[in-house]
């Protein structure tokens, strides 16, 4: 990654900082800065740009002062359309002469008044050059979209562009359209005078779609007015066409909690939200679930909801579980472990930080949570979450953000294990909580100490890395010999090296089994499994005795874990535990794909965990519709 260039303050005006001078960097070595820029600072962040596209910098010097960058154009778009006067034969020719600016960022520590507009008028000679080169189109337009929760479009209003509408708030999604929620104002540049007569058109009038505005309302009803995730049909065994009937079922659920709240307000921003979690709206945060439902005069209502409405988030949270776990605990099911995070930009939201990020698989800006879940044979589902707050969060630097973000005045720093047990001891308070097991990945499977406070109550299937070393028979302890020289060693040493557990799967010895793990959806799901007694390595030094488990899936990919279970136990027990371990990811992948856990735009501590309640209380709730329908398939 380059991170060579300044970020001194740069002030003034244009004439202050000239000369400037904007290069095209794709295909050259400046590309990746321009990547690094529009990632960590630009408010969409950097995503591949399939199709026709060209980046550019704007330096002073050496030092950057933007990043800009123009890809193919919008396939439809109304305002846009009825602007031009083209017709759908014409704008299928036409289209590739019109380009998209797509990213337009000026760097947080230039200050230059009129910079932005003194770009926009500089680029467009060489931007016609440019596109010309690469894909020998002439250029006749230029689109953009400003939203207007962020900007005002003054920039590209001082440079001549032409506000023309606003998108109606829809983007692709397959081979359909999905409402998000954020309508985009659009602004066209003109490259040649006579487009017109060029393409052979005449503009035509546009009308802007109306607009019906919501009444604050407390009608639960109003939860129609967005539909259900087609994904929740599959997911309950249910027909889609039995899906609407779920908002009543919703109603009636949230009703049970109304002790934990203090008025019906809060009551149905609670059922709201929640509706707005599992809908099939693309963007669910506040504002677009607030604006659908309750009307745009409400966003703060919803926002005071989160960030200063006195409800107990806890008491919700400690009466669904016990509900939920009453209707699914077994005495041989499993606690899982896990952490997941959230990538985020800025640093003004609670415990964010530059740390590893799962779903990325890299060192990024993000927050990061540790969650309990609960898995058995008949179902499974998240109990609890917390926020991990780094301990540098702590220090005297972070006094104003703290208070900014309403972190807990008592709060103090806990590793992720620590956290992890406290969400274990919490959940055994329940009466209804039994389990057998403790399923973990392997950044809590790594700490032994936390193996060794789990297996003082539970059995653990703990995943662990490939190179973890072990031995196959507890090794002979010596003390090196003396030869003289020197103090006397006292330190004792294995006399055989470890291994590492990876080595072992090369041995043709092993008695693999294959097992099926259930059905999938393109049939049965087929791995390989076999499971050994090893001396765990500790400190270089023999460990306690373990069962290995190796498991081999039918993508090649190989998974180790360790457990304290007893010697007598089954294989068939071992498995299941893998199974099991594994549903915690599951719940992240539906969490995020359809129900909106990494959709939040809340910034405090309090927010985050009120947040995380509602997407475990809609997880109960879908739970307990398909507990309570099975194979009914109507409602």
């Amino acid at each position: 990654m380059i991170t060579t260039y300044k970020k001194d303050p740069i002030e003034g005006t244009v004439r202050d900082i000239k000369p400037i001078e904007i290069k095209m960097v794709r295909q050259t070595s400046l590309e990746p800065l321009w990547n690094e820029l529009v990632r960590e600072y630009h408010y969409l962040g950097h995503r591949k740009m399939p199709g026709a596209n060209l980046k550019y910098i704007a330096f002073s010097g050496s030092s950057p002062l933007a990043a800009l960058s123009f890809r193919a154009a919008s396939l439809t778009l109304k305002p846009r359309d009825c602007f031009i006067g083209w017709s759908p034969e014409q704008r299928s020719k036409h289209l590739p002469q019109l380009a998209n600016s797509n990213r337009f960022l000026i760097l947080p520590w230039v200050r230059v008044k009129n910079l932005g507009s003194y770009l926009l008028s500089q680029i467009t000679r060489q931007l016609i050059q440019d596109w010309f080169c690469y894909y020998e189109q002439q250029l006749l337009l230029l689109e953009t979209f400003v939203d207007p929760r962020y900007f005002r479009g003054t920039i590209y209003k001082a440079a001549g562009w032409v506000h023309v509408g606003s998108t109606l708030g829809y983007s692709p999604h397959g081979p359909a359209y999905e409402y998000h929620g954020y309508p985009k104002e659009v602004y066209l540049f003109p490259l040649r005078g006579d487009f017109r007569s060029i393409i052979g058109c005449k503009q035509r009038p546009y009308v802007k779609p109306s607009t019906v505005t919501v009444e604050r309302s407390k009608d639960p009803m109003m939860l129609d007015r967005i539909g259900w995730n087609p994904n929740i049909a599959a997911r309950l065994s249910i027909d889609i066409e039995d899906v609407v009937k779920l908002t009543q079922k919703l109603v009636d659920y949230v009703n049970n909690f109304k002790d934990c709240f203090q008025n019906k307000e809060q009551i149905f921003h609670a059922m709201a939200y929640l509706k707005g979690l599992a809908s099939d709206l693309s963007a669910k945060s506040i504002e677009p679930i607030a604006v659908k439902i309750l009307g745009e005069g409400r966003v703060r209502a919803l926002q005071h909801f989160f960030t200063g409405s006195p409800w107990d988030a806890q008491k919700v949270l400690h009466k669904s579980k016990e509900d939920i776990l009453h209707d699914i605990a077994a005495n041989d099911g499993m606690a899982t472990i896990d952490s997941s995070e959230f990538p985020k930009k800025g640093k003004h939201s609670a415990g964010v930080k530059r740390q590893y990020c799962g779903n990325l698989g890299k060192v990024a800006n993000c927050q990061s949570g540790v969650f309990l879940g609960y898995a058995c044979d008949r179902a499974y589902t998240l109990l609890n979450a917390k926020l991990y707050m780094p301990e540098e969060w702590f220090s005297d630097e972070y006094d104003k953000l703290r208070e900014e973000t309403n972190v807990p005045a008592e709060l103090t720093f806990q590793t992720k294990s620590q956290i992890a047990l406290e969400l274990l001891l919490d959940a055994e308070k329940s009466a209804a909580f039994t389990c057998r097991w403790v399923g973990m990945d392997s950044f809590f499977g790594k700490d032994s100490a936390f193996r060794d406070a789990v297996g003082e109550k539970y059995y653990y299937f703990a995943d662990i890395h490939a190179n973890t070393t072990v031995w196959l028979e507890r090794p002979v302890i010596a003390i090196p010999a003396y030869k003289g020289r020197g103090p006397r060693p006292t330190k004792e040493k294995p006399l055989t090296d470890p291994i590492h557990v990876n080595e072992l799967v090369q041995d043709p010895s092993l008695p693999w089994k294959t097992v099926s793990l259930g059905e999938g959806a393109k049939g049965p799901i087929f791995a390989e499994f076999v499971h050994l007694r090893v001396i765990e390595c500790r400190d270089n030094m023999p460990g306690s005795q373990l069962w290995l488990i190796i498991r081999k899936n039918a993508d090649g990919n190989t998974k180790y874990a360790f457990s304290n279970a007893p010697l007598e136990i089954p294989m068939e027990e071992l498995v299941r535990a893998s199974s099991m371990r594994w549903s915690i990811e599951q719940l992240f992948q539906e969490g995020k794909g359809y129900l909106g856990m990494d959709s939040y735009e809340v910034r405090s501590y309090l927010g985050w965990h009120r947040h995380m309640t509602l997407v475990i209380l809609i997880m109960h709730f879908l739970l307990g519709v398909r507990l309570e329908f099975g194979e009914k398939k109507t409602i």
